[in-house]
Order: structure tokens, then sequence, then C-alpha cells
């Protein structure tokens, strides 16, 4: 018989007029792994919170180990071997590895650290789940994935035996991803009990045993993961038959932008090296590359956040030079950054002042923000595009990744921008969420709008690009027709296998 490790029976939780967990219960075994998948705002986040004492409970229990938990109490979780990952690291970049996974674990009364104990205790542990780190390594020169080892570390050091991973692949590449991955099927096998939450079916069918279906805060399905399939738990996540949208073949109008030999140097290296590309009216150009490659210094010389080097930038047949933020409002370029919490919305503000941030010119009357307008406005978005787990005036920090996402889409393209920079536009989101944002971005270029997608999901950029570059050490492949290739081909691409004019269109 399995061993039960964890209950969570019957529970609910309310934040104001939103039910986020509607009586819900759920259970894990030893050497278990359950995927807790649900769309953006169904609950996930919420439920998991509650289990590690972030959030208390207005009604329901838990219980680990058959024991009680108490409620709203972090440090009961902790000791009950509860550790928690959260998709947005909490993490001192300053600080090496070792301290960052030694803070809080020994007496304030200690004369000094142990760190001879400390250090041994990490590499044991390292060495017996395959989590290679070094140490002494200062965590902010760390990379996103090795940083997300180093949470992981820190609650195993704590000697965690249930550990709960929320949205762990959401700032993941794909290989990066798939050692994750193969390291909890190992901790599993070790005997450790594991939930991640996640809305990404292709992981969860390759990692869960079972998988729990949350769906407006309540939970509608439980499925073992050999007994399902990736279309059942879609539409179970979102009540209805899920399907992408299809690009419908196109005539490209004249050249809106256009980049001759374009570098960008930061801190003395060459992040983009004379990058050169077209895009044209009522196009979608995909430019794809594993990250690292020059992306984000790409997106910020289009967004008027980061000064070239060299080279030219001509936007509707003139010389833009660099390119700053404002011109490139005004030009109608709509951006949706790579990075919505740092780049795309302030948390403490609410939704509607997140809203208009960029265009508040439009919404202001003799220096004034005209407030009824500019709500209206919101509402118009979340309304539109789906934004869940707020109104207006809620603080934007309460919506979820995804919904939050869905917010910077939508002020982007609801009004039709004439160019639109997308950086990975879809990232976080539901599987719906998805459909939902692909089908807004072929709607934007069938009336006209250019955009420049930029991504590292394969089949993101063959779904939606007329055209693709490849992205490798922040030089630009020659483009390619998005019907003459296949998976294979940009995978060499991204792997810097092409020639100056392989197949050039």
């Amino acid at each position: 018989m399995s061993e039960r490790v964890l209950e969570i029976a019957g529970v609910s939780k309310r934040f104001g007029d939103t039910l986020a967990n509607d009586d819900i219960s759920l259970t894990l075994d030893k050497g278990e792994i359950v995927a807790l998948l649900g769309e953006n705002g169904a609950g996930k986040t919420t439920l998991m919170s509650i289990l590690f004492g972030h959030y208390t409970p207005d009604s329901g229990s838990v219980s680990v180990m058959g024991k009680p938990l108490p409620p709203g109490k972090p440090r009961a979780a902790i000791r009950a071997g509860v550790g928690m990952v959260h998709q947005h690291f909490s993490l001192a970049p300053n600080l090496t590895v070792l301290e960052n996974v030694m803070t809080g674990t020994e007496s304030l009364w200690k004369l000094a650290s142990d760190r001879r104990a400390g250090r041994q205790k990490l590499e044991d542990i390292s060495k017996r789940f395959g989590l290679a780190v070094e140490p002494e390594a200062r965590v902010g020169d760390l990379s996103v994935g090795e940083q997300q080892r180093v949470e992981i570390l820190k609650a195993l050091y704590n000697d965690a035996t249930i550990l709960v991973l929320d949205e762990p692949t959401a700032v993941l590449t794909g290989p990066e991803a798939e050692k994750l991955f193969a390291t909890l099927k190992e901790m599993a096998a070790q005997g450790l009990s594991l939930i991640f939450i996640s809305h990404k079916l292709d992981e969860v069918m390759a990692t869960a045993d079972r998988v729990v279906v949350l769906r407006g805060g309540r939970q509608v399905a439980e499925r073992k993961a050999v007994e399902t399939s990736k279309a059942e738990l879609a539409e179970l996540m979102v009540g209805r038959k899920v399907e992408r949208p299809v690009r419908e073949p196109a005539t490209p109008g004249p050249v809106v932008l256009e980049a001759v030999g374009v570098s960008v140097r930061v801190d003395g290296v060459d992040r983009l090296k004379q990058a050169s590309f077209t895009l044209h009216a009522g196009e979608v150009l995909g430019i794809i590359g594993v990250s690292g490659n020059g992306q984000s210094v790409l997106a910020g010389l289009l967004s008027g956040t980061i000064k070239r080097s060299a080279g030219d930038l001509v936007v509707f047949g003139k010389g833009v030079g660099d390119l700053s933020v404002a011109d490139a409002i005004a030009l109608g370029i709509g951006r949706v950054p790579e990075d919505r919490n740092g780049e795309g919305a302030i948390g403490e503000m609410a939704i509607w002042e997140n809203a208009v941030l960029e265009r508040l010119p439009e919404f202001s009357k003799n220096g004034f923000v005209d407030r009824k307008s500019a709500v209206a406005f919101a509402g118009e978005i979340i309304e539109s595009f789906d934004v869940r787990g707020g109104t207006p005036t809620s603080r934007t920090r309460l919506l979820s990744g995804g919904n939050m996402q869905k917010l910077i889409l939508g002020r982007n393209l609801i009004e039709n921008p004439k160019i639109l920079l997308a950086a990975q536009p879809a990232r976080g989101l539901d599987e719906g969420a998805v459909a939902a944002v692909h089908e807004r971005i072929l709607a934007a270029r069938r009336s006209g709008t250019s955009v420049v997608l930029i991504s590292e999901d394969l089949d993101e950029v063959m779904a939606l690009a007329d055209r693709i570059q490849a992205i490798v050490g922040g030089r630009l492949s020659p483009p390619v027709a998005a019907d003459d290739v296949d998976a294979r081909k940009l995978g060499l691409m991204m792997a810097g296998e092409w020639t100056e004019n392989t197949d050039a269109v």
C-alpha cells in the first residue's frame, strides 16, 4: 500500500468577491508526482500557498504525515517537511549559493555560522539528486536554470520530503526544462513526493503520475496520467474544446521596418552583431533562438530602451537614428516585453493605471488623468482579453502571471498598432489563453499590423510567422519562408548552422 504523506480536505479561500478556492480536496502519496493543472487564475497557486502557510484558509484543513498542519505558519510547514519553489525566485543575488541555502537555518544566537558543515550538507544533497552547483558562486551571476536549482536545493537543505514547484518551467529553456523533470523523477524514485503547478500539457503528460484539474477555483477532475490525453485535459481546463488558430495565406505589403547591419554593445560586449532584417505590412516575422542569444537586446533596440552602436534603423521609410521609447510609441510601435513583472507592469499600481501607462496623453485633460475614461478603457481590455482575477481598480500584483500577460497584450492590441513587438507573448499562459493570444496576433496581422515575434517556442513561431530568422550569438540568419521549413531545419539554424544565402526570402 502507498504511504499517504499529504491530505488537503475541503479547503476554501476567498479574496473579497473572488472565490479563489472552493471546497478543494487533494492527496499525495510517498514517491508520487501530482500535477496541479488549470487555467491562469484557476486557484492553483492559492491552494499551494495555503499548504505552505502563506495564506490561511477560510475553511478546510491540511495534514502532513497524518498530523494537522497549523494554518498560516510557513515555519510549521517547513518543519513538517514541506518545501516550496516559487515561480519568482526568493534568492538574494548578492549572496553566494551556500549563503542563500543556509539563510534562516541556524539559530540567531550562534556566534558564527558553521559554513563547513553547511557546505558538506549542500554538496551531499547536490550529489544525491544530481543538482550540480558551485557553493561559493554568487547567485546574481547564475543563469535562470541554475538559480532554480538553488531554490530546490534550499528546500531540500531544510529536509523537505514534500516539494511543491509553482510553474517550474515558466522561465526555463527547453533543454533546462528537460533536465529539471529528469531530476524530479529521480527525486520521486528516491522517495520524495512532489506537486508541480502547471498548465503545460506536454510536461504534465511526460512527468506526472496523477493530474488534478482546477477550473474557476473548483476541482473539476482527477486523472491518472496514463489514462488521459492532452486533448481531454485541455478541455477539462477551459470547459470547452480548444483548437489553435491556423495562419492563413496572405500577401505582405511594403516594408515598414528595416535594420541594416545593426550592432549593439553592452558593457563592452557586442550583444547584437550586424543584424539585418526587413518587416512588411501585414506580416509576422519570427525570430527564433535559445534564450540568451541576443533576443532581449533586439527587443530593447526596437522598443527604444537600448541604443545601437552601429548600423541603421529605418521605420516607415525614414531613418530614426537612436530610437527612444517616446519615439517608438509615437510611431505606433506596441510592445509586449519578455519580462512582464520587471518591464511590463508595476505591481503596486491599479490595473487601470497600468493599462494607460504608456499612453497618458490620450487619457489626460489639462494636465490631469481622466480616471473615468482610463478605468473604462481598462474594463474594455479585461472583457475583451479575458483578464481574470481583478477589476480595473484592483492592484495589478493580485493578477496571476498569465492574466498580467493578457493585460499587457490587451493594452497594445486593442487599438491595432502599426507594428507590434511581441517577445515571448504566450509564455506562462494556459492552453486556452495561448490559443486566444495566437488568434489575436493573427487578427492583427489580417488588419495590417506588422509583427516581430520573438520566441523560443518552435511550434509558436512555425504557427504564426510568415518568415523566420534564427538568432545565435547576437547574429541573425537569413530569413526563410515558414512554409518551407520544418522543426529539424529550424533546430539546426538555432544551433548556428546556416550559410549567408541559405534559402533567403
